[in-house]
């Protein structure tokens, strides 16, 4: 049963688990919850914010041997994702200086605050880098973040912007080409996923991913018919299409196509961070 606020019955999460940290990067204060020990792996969250799925992606990779860092970017920390309150979320965030939802924006200015907080996580946590995970409207934001050079393992979910061009990149032309310069240099591999028949994370994008990076694009595809089939209210009622692969339309059985996503985004984020020295649990800071 649907109760009067959206909620399907399901619960908020309350993130007690996570501490909590106000990160001021140039005088633009966001918070970030942040878990565990070991290299750093900075995950970002989708429309219409930090959910209970994305938590529980986050303490799955928080449980596989990492500091997961989740920033607070748009929407109540915590909330169980409802159609009010998502409407509310996504307007606002379409209209931010900090986001670049539609086609000839270029790349969205929160990018930059994103790369400082991956800078700051790997001088503290050590290791070989930091992994980034964007999800929905994040999803491209883990491919500008590798701009920064601690960032060594980027992870593509869903990547949803622009919203009205289903072949763009939501990325500045210089920008891109910093991106692929460190393929040529560095060696980057970018790991992505999406469903067959996801309309906000098209065909089209992947293949403008390809054109971009070539072989360092692994782009996954997975069968629309895999999404779970009773998501959130959100998803259900306003992005109404297969779309949040480890998230909102994730199938918690064993063998299930989303659960080998997930357990190969955690192998990527593994096989390029670890082993490394544990930075200690920050969670009393």
């Amino acid at each position: 049963m649907t109760t009067a606020d959206g909620h399907d019955g399901h619960l908020d999460d309350p993130i007690e688990d996570f501490s909590h940290r106000l990160v001021d990067v140039d005088g633009v204060v966001k918070t970030v919850h942040v878990a565990g020990s070991g290299p750093a792996v900075v995950l970002m969250p989708e429309m219409p914010g930090i959910s209970p799925d994305v938590l529980r992606l986050a303490r799955w990779v928080r449980d596989a041997g990492f500091t997961v860092h989740v920033p607070s970017l748009f929407g109540p920390d915590g909330a169980y994702p409802t159609v009010a309150e998502g409407e509310k979320v996504v307007r606002r965030a379409c209209v931010s200086a900090e986001f670049r939802a539609f086609a000839g924006g270029g790349t969205s200015p929160v990018t930059a605050w994103l790369r400082e907080l991956a800078r700051r996580a790997h001088a503290e946590c050590g290791g070989p880098g930091v992994g980034a995970i964007g999800l929905c409207f994040t999803g491209n934001f883990a491919l500008t973040m590798a701009l920064e050079p601690a960032v060594v393992a980027p992870v593509l979910g869903h990547p949803s912007l622009p919203l009205d061009d289903p072949a763009g990149l939501e990325i500045g032309v210089e920008d891109a080409r910093a991106v692929r310069d460190r393929v040529t240099r560095d060696g980057l591999k970018v790991l992505a996923y999406r469903f067959d028949n996801d309309r906000w994370c098209t065909g089209q994008r992947f293949a403008a991913y390809r054109a971009l990076l070539g072989d360092a694009f692994d782009g996954r595809v997975l069968p629309g018919s895999a999404a779970n089939p009773a998501p959130p209210p959100f998803f259900r009622d306003m992005v109404e299409t297969p779309h949040s692969v480890v998230t909102a339309h994730f199938v918690d059985e064993n063998g299930h196509p989303t659960v080998r996503a997930r357990d190969e985004i955690l192998a990527f984020l593994t096989d390029r961070l670890l082993p490394a020295e544990n930075c200690e649990d920050q969670a009393a800071s």
